[in-house]
């Protein structure tokens, strides 16, 4: 799953750099409505359009046979149930090729989440009194040896402001901490004779092209997180912190999901519009 993450990400470095020229707004609503296009054409060459037409053509007769024969009950009772079986026909027809389709819009959805969907977390001054949870708290998950084990070492530019607090028993650990400057660090996390480190983003004078709060473990999860490896054979299963939520300027939502609102608004409405001209039944 790495490797894919790699590719797929080094080829939205490349299609993205000049679409951000013009905004990052329009970068993601022109991918969305690109995929939209291609996500229908690929649904046109895997589904059964000829059943797809036909399935419709039957319910709308269904359909007429229920207004020309109110009358008569007995006639009226089967041809619902003609409609209701179609219509199960239908969405069987339609999902089926929707199910591959899920695994390139999670992609393609995942990347659009980590470039545009955060921001850098805020700087905070050094040595000014703060309560506990001022700061920004790294959870880590993972097994109990490797818990047990653990030390965090942040570099210059961010700094903790609580002691490590350890829970081997319940797999996890927590400290606070906050950044210093600005720039784009790596906190370096060791355990069991492995060094494991997560990137963190910080101030407003930095231009990184993905954040992403979590590195997580299984290769479900990677899907969904693309810009960092997976922990595997780390003994680690999810080393995280909050992100501030993006702004999105002009687009009325913001953050994580307002980019995936966006994401799926502009495809579809974009795939709606090229339906006849493709000549595709859904």
């Amino acid at each position: 799953m790495n490797a894919i993450n790699r590719a797929v990400t080094s080829f939205f470095d490349l299609i993205l750099t000049p679409l951000e020229a013009v905004s990052d707004e329009f970068a993601l609503l022109f991918v969305s409505g690109v995929f939209g296009v291609l996500a229908l054409w690929i649904f046109k060459h895997i589904s059964w359009q000829k059943g797809i037409k036909a399935t419709k053509d039957k319910i709308k007769g269904h359909l007429i046979e229920i207004r020309l024969y109110q009358d008569d009950l007995v006639t009226v009772g089967k041809a619902i149930g003609k409609v209701l079986f179609r219509n199960l026909q239908y969405l069987f027809l339609n999902f089926g090729p929707f199910v591959p389709l899920a695994i390139p819009f999670a992609l393609v959805a995942a990347q659009m989440v980590v470039r545009y969907g955060f921001e850098p977390v805020p700087i905070q001054q050094a040595g000014v009194e703060m309560l506990a949870g001022d700061g920004l708290t790294l959870e880590i998950v993972g097994d109990r040896e490797a818990i047990d084990g653990l030390d965090v070492v942040f570099p210059d530019g961010l700094a903790a402001v609580s002691p490590l607090a350890r829970i081997p028993r319940q797999g996890r650990a927590f400290v606070e901490f906050i950044a210093e400057q600005s720039g784009e660090y790596e906190i370096v996390l060791k355990t069991g004779g492995k060094t494991i480190v997560k990137t963190i983003v910080a101030g407003d004078e930095v231009s990184v092209r993905a954040m992403q709060p979590e590195r997580v473990s299984s290769a479900f999860e990677a899907i969904l997180w693309p810009a960092e490896d997976t922990l595997t054979g780390t003994g680690l299963e999810k080393i995280s912190f909050v992100y501030p939520e993006s702004d999105l300027g002009w687009l009325p939502l913001s953050g994580p999901l307002g980019v995936l609102a966006a994401f799926v608004l502009a495809s579809m409405v974009v795939g709606f519009i090229f339906l006849k001209p493709l000549g595709v039944q859904i």
